[in-house]
């Protein structure tokens, strides 16, 4: 395994990080093919015996179940020290209910004690807003994020999947106010969505702020023919939503990830996710493992290297899409 700095700050992560969405209960979840505990946890073991230290996921996910399972099996497998965990804040956790969600302080304040008693520890070293509050005033949720901090429950901030524009507001409120400011951005980004390359990743760029794109496989769709499906696929209507539309104009792209990966006498996942290792500011993509060779491939990965040659060939193709995951 590779170690790399967070961002701008002292932290080591793991190049890889094993996202926790698919582990939970799909009775409680949008997603019918999430893995309960008993088969999750083997693949978060492995991924602990691969050396993976940064571990992803939210208080949404099956509705607080993902944390739960994820929470359980780190204190059982890891020590709490070498553990880089990270949750998120901000959808609905109470449908209909006022202060069901959001980031409002409230809301802020409640859900991270919420996360981290089904986390079972004191403490997260990321907490991440995971989407743009449009309801509530961003000093409100960056004060509150800064307190968070302060009252030791986090150790760094985080944000994912919003306007560059957004992100860029959020850091100078905290800036003149001598608050927590963000040291990452989980934005939507892999081969055959690369709109986050307009504004939002030259801005990690110049302010050193890490990057863990979601979705680096695009939910699969890099990883075979698309003529091809999945249950997850045939299912998944999140998945559908973000990649249909434009499913005619990414196959020329998703034909070339076979074409390098059969150069390389590898697979075509390893070849997208080594894509996504080479781009500046990329700290870790997240992986939803649900597999031990989910793991086994995602850590093969790191030793694909692509020439700059490839690199120009697999991205060539691309094409403006809209805009998906920001919303």
């Amino acid at each position: 395994m590779e170690y790399v700095k967070f961002g701008n700050t002292g932290l080591d992560v793991s190049r890889i990080c094993l996202g926790a969405m698919g582990f939970g209960d799909p009775e409680k979840w949008i997603h019918k093919w999430v893995l309960n505990e008993e088969k999750s946890r083997p693949v978060i073991k492995k991924a602990i015996d691969a050396g993976i230290n940064f571990f992803d996921t939210a208080n949404v996910y099956s509705m607080g179940e993902s944390e739960r399972i994820l929470g359980k099996a780190l204190n059982d497998y890891a020590n709490r020290d070498d553990i880089v965990l990270a949750t998120k804040v901000h959808q609905t956790m109470r449908p209909n209910r006022p202060n069901g969600g959001g980031l409002s302080r409230k809301a802020i304040l409640s859900e991270i004690d919420h996360s981290l008693e089904r986390l079972g520890t004191d403490y997260v070293d990321l907490y991440i807003i995971h989407r743009w509050d449009y309801d509530t005033p961003i000093e409100e949720t960056m004060e509150a994020l800064h307190d968070v901090v302060k009252s030791g429950k986090a150790r760094y901030i985080g944000a994912s999947a919003m306007y560059a524009w957004q992100f860029q507001k959020a850091q100078r409120v905290a800036e003149r106010n001598g608050w927590t400011k963000f040291v990452s951005m989980q934005n939507h980004y892999n081969l055959i969505y690369r709109e986050e390359e307009r504004e939002m990743v030259p801005f990690c760029e110049d302010e050193k702020i890490a990057l863990t794109p979601y979705s680096p496989l695009a939910s699969g769709r890099l990883t075979r023919d698309l003529s091809k499906t999945t249950y997850r696929s045939e299912t998944d209507t999140v998945q559908q939503s973000k990649y249909d539309a434009m499913m005619e104009s990414d196959n020329g792209i998703v034909e070339r990830v076979g074409e390098i990966a059969n150069n390389h006498q590898t697979t075509r996942d390893k070849v997208a996710l080594a894509w996504l290792l080479h781009q500046n500011q990329v700290a870790a993509p997240i992986i939803g493992a649900q597999k031990d060779n989910h793991i086994e491939s995602a850590v093969a990965a790191l030793d694909i290297q692509l020439t700059s040659e490839e690199i120009d060939y697999l991205e060539e193709l691309y094409i403006p899409h809209p805009v998906v995951g920001a919303l």
